[in-house]
């Protein structure tokens, strides 16, 4: 390996290791942006199709649209996020600031307005625009701010394992509380259902992201002889190899759970539908909004226990080879469901079990690489931007997200899916059937072999830690 060039940032108050109450407090944030994230994966899809009414194609090209354009804005916010300079630092700000409008555009989004086909599509384009705005810059910084609140990789691991059980029990609030809220809130409106449910999530949301600006701090900041250059800070970012890889996956990865996570309402409306659950003794009626939630709930429970699990599995084996080995391992279990029937509920929910576990220790994992290959882009290239590289690292994961999604609505299309929760022809359920076992399988498994290649194993990285550490000294 090439010579790394010579140091460019220090450390302020660069304490290794952090409190209890700073973790919990950094992952707040990450419970507020994963109640909107899987609103988007999960119900998004077929609440456009089956309550605001558009086809299922038009959704899938506006998926794609909106998301490039929205993809294209975090390498932008990172940047800005980078630049900026106040009392409360570089980040935390604007997870204050923007808080109360992130939460009014989930509103607007999940609106339905009494217009014609063009204008339903019109307002939709327009409202989730804004809400995928809002919520880049939101979350871009929330991003940044794990890789400047310690200097420790070792602790971002634990801050990690911290931040993605709070995004699981997030995502375990949408998966519980989402199609009961509406069904209650909307007392047989879906439309008003879901509007409610979205201004009952926006105010626990404001609420977790002013946890997170109080209770953090940030501590590594650049040296003040760094110099603002983006295109140096581009540069870097197409130089850092380990960064490549892992976005890479990530682009697979979110393909994969995204095509999952979007087909399930399909999979329980359409293809599974209303079934029993039959144990010893007894058996249970399942609707398939209660099988749904239920399958939602176990899967998040699940995800969750592997999540926490995670830094038992990182004693054992490298941060990217845990990753690809569980991502993997994910993958083909998801692709067993193209094997069960309908009536197989046990098989159901056992294979769901397995799906969700694995993939928890991936989620934790790929922010902890990611912070990982910022302290490489600085060893290597004497520079650091830590908000580009989250920043870019979100616009891997959103180039998934609009994969994932623009696939589901493309694919249920060319199956022939009829919008507005009608029956569906034995072709259409063949497509739902693929859409939540083989077509995402294949994007998993491409993702984990990618990891494969990944360089900066735990050894490198102490030895990374330890030089950063000696120019920090020296600089200050």
């Amino acid at each position: 390996m090439d010579t790394p060039a010579p140091a460019s940032a220090s450390a302020s108050s660069s304490r290794p290791y952090l409190s209890v109450k700073e973790k919990i407090g950094y992952s707040l944030g990450d419970a507020a942006s994963n109640i909107y994230f899987q609103t988007f994966v999960v119900f998004l899809p077929s609440f456009y199709t089956n309550v605001f009414g558009i086809s299922a194609t038009a959704m899938g090209t506006m998926l794609l649209v909106t998301r490039i354009f929205d993809a294209i804005n975090d390498p932008l916010m990172g940047m800005i996020a980078d630049r900026t300079e106040t009392r409360w630092g570089k980040f935390r700000p604007y997870i204050a600031a923007l808080a109360v409008p992130l939460a009014v555009g989930g509103v607007l989004a999940f609106t339905t307005p009494d217009l014609g086909d063009t204008g339903k599509l019109v307002y939709a384009y327009l409202t989730y625009s804004l809400l995928i705005v809002l919520y880049t810059a939101v979350n871009v910084p929330y991003a940044a701010l794990m890789g400047v609140i310690t200097p420790n990789s070792a602790e971002r691991t634990t801050v990690s394992t911290y931040r993605f059980v709070a995004a699981f029990v997030g995502q375990l609030i949408i998966g519980a509380t989402a199609l009961p809220l509406v069904s209650r809130l909307g007392d047989g409106n879906t439309q008003l259902g879901w509007q409610l449910t979205m201004a009952l999530y926006g105010l626990l949301v404001v609420g977790l992201l002013l946890a997170t600006f109080f209770l953090t701090r940030e501590r590594v900041q650049p040296a003040p002889r760094q110099q603002g250059n983006v295109r140096e800070d581009l540069k870097d970012l197409t130089r850092n190899k380990p960064w490549l890889l892992i976005a890479g996956a990530t682009v697979f990865q979110l393909t994969y759970i995204v095509m999952r996570g979007s087909a399930t309402p399909y999979y329980f409306e359409f293809y599974v539908q209303d079934q029993q659950l039959v144990l010893p003794g007894r058996t249970f009626d399942l609707t398939y909004e209660v099988f749904t939630s239920s399958f939602l709930t176990l899967g998040t429970i699940s995800t969750l226990i592997g999540a926490i699990g995670t830094g038992l599995f990182t004693k054992r084996m490298n941060k990217n080879t845990t990753y690809a080995a569980f991502l993997i391992t994910s993958a083909l279990f998801s692709a067993g469901f193209f094997l069960v029937e309908p009536d197989d509920v046990l098989a159901i929910y056992a294979l769901n079990v397995f799906v969700s576990f694995f993939f928890g220790a991936v989620s934790v994992l790929q922010w902890a690489i990611y912070t990982d290959t910022a302290d490489f882009g600085e060893w290597k290239f004497g520079r650091r931007a830590t908000a580009l590289i989250m920043a870019a690292s979100l616009f891997a994961l959103k180039l998934g997200l609009t994969l994932g999604g623009s696939l589901v609505g493309w694919i249920l299309g060319g199956y022939g899916f009829v919008e507005g929760g009608v029956s569906q022809s034995a072709e259409t359920l063949e497509g739902i059937r693929l859409l939540m076992s083989l077509y995402p399988a294949l994007f998993g498994i491409i993702g984990g072999l990618i990891m494969l290649a990944y360089p900066l194993t735990d050894r490198m990285m102490i030895t990374i830690e330890t030089d950063l550490a000696a120019r920090h000294a020296e600089a200050s």
